[in-house]
């Protein structure tokens, strides 16, 4: 990784969820990705994610956004089950860092994988246990176990140490086990569209923010191999809804539904999609 003072000044961003504070997106030229600076204290992170609007984190489906993002969660859950059985011949040995409220791993479980996840938050482990999935804060109690999958559904751009999580993702993954971590594309027509109001970068909580380049090089550094990307094709409209929102003040749902149609569209001839799904192996 580059020091700061080989960093590029890209963009500032405000955080909308909850500080209301601004930050600036450095570049990385040589990882081709970018990095929120400043970063907050890892004792202070947590209190960035204490929002009701944080929806990671929630089950509510009050509003029509909240009604939306489940609808569709629901569809993907079946999709994301379906490519890691497909990619492990079957069930196996699941790990989920940063599980949320467990729905990924309940589906799971009900296709016969064996499940462990991890989720700091507690308001959300609470959630999970409710439909009885138990979640560790961390991989501490991980010491002696290794799994054939591990997912991280945007998860990876929150971990305040990127080397050590890596070199932790290859301690706890079989030989032969793959990671699908799914991340936002700063590099995605919605991203260049909306720039300083793009959901997706969502500072400070997202504390770095990744290209296609960066993601093969950072992995590679440590022998885990870029297999596949695949298209999250459904992010660039809910990215898009709530870019409106921070944008506008209001969803705008047609206008957000025409700027994810065309970051797609894009995404055909470019391959930069709102967000892809990185499939690496050991």
């Amino acid at each position: 990784m580059s020091t700061k003072q080989d960093l590029d000044f890209f963009i500032t961003c405000k955080d909308h969820t909850v500080s209301g504070e601004t930050f600036q997106l450095l570049f990385d030229k040589e990882y081709d990705m970018l990095q929120t600076s400043p970063q907050p204290k890892e004792s202070e992170l947590g209190k960035y994610y204490e929002s009701e609007d944080y929806i990671s984190h929630t089950d509510s489906k009050k509003s029509f956004f909240e009604k939306v993002y489940h609808l569709v969660k629901v569809y993907s859950l079946d999709k994301k089950v379906k490519l890691i059985s497909g990619l492990n011949k079957g069930a196996g040995e699941l790990l989920d860092l940063g599980a949320g409220t467990g729905d990924f791993l309940a589906f799971a479980q009900k296709l016969n994988w064996n499940i462990k996840g991890v989720e700091p938050n507690e308001r959300a482990k609470k959630l999970a246990e409710e439909k009885g999935v138990f979640l560790e804060p961390d991989t501490k109690s991980l010491e002696s176990e290794k799994f054939d999958i591990i997912t991280m559904w945007h998860v990876l751009e929150h971990v305040p140490d990127l080397q050590l999580q890596i070199n932790e993702l290859k301690r706890l993954l079989k030989p032969g086990g793959h990671l699908v971590i799914a991340v936002p594309n700063f590099k995605s027509f919605d991203a260049k569209h909306y720039k300083s109001f793009w959901a997706a970068y969502d500072v400070p909580r997202h504390l770095w923010h990744f290209s296609k380049k960066a993601i093969q090089k950072l992995f590679v550094e440590h022998d885990l191999i870029l297999q596949k990307t695949l298209a999250l094709k459904f992010d660039s409209f809910y990215v898009s809804l709530l870019s409106e929102k921070y944008k506008t003040g209001k969803m705008n749902f047609f206008k957000a539904f025409w700027i994810g149609l065309r970051s797609n569209l894009n995404g055909m001839r470019t391959e930069e999609y709102s967000s892809h799904i990185y499939i690496l192996k050991k």
